[in-house]
């Protein structure tokens, strides 16, 4: 059963992987890319949320560690 920290981490998790898909099939498909920045632009977004699970990982550990404490 989740806490309510909990299930907000999980829903907030799943919405940025949702998001990176949606971004990634834009790119594949070459939609809301006109230009160059705008791709270098929608690429960046894409590495700030992979970043952003990669931070909620360590964070993750973290607290795992802490609370064992």
């Amino acid at each position: 059963m989740f806490t309510q920290q909990g299930l907000y981490k999980a829903e907030l998790i799943e919405l940025i992987k949702e998001e990176i898909e949606r971004l990634k099939d834009n790119l594949c498909n070459g939609h809301g890319t006109p230009d160059f920045s705008e791709y270098r632009h929608q690429v960046g977004k894409l590495a700030g949320l992979k970043l952003a699970l990669e931070l909620a990982e360590v964070a993750e550990t973290e607290a795992s560690k802490k609370s064992r404490n």
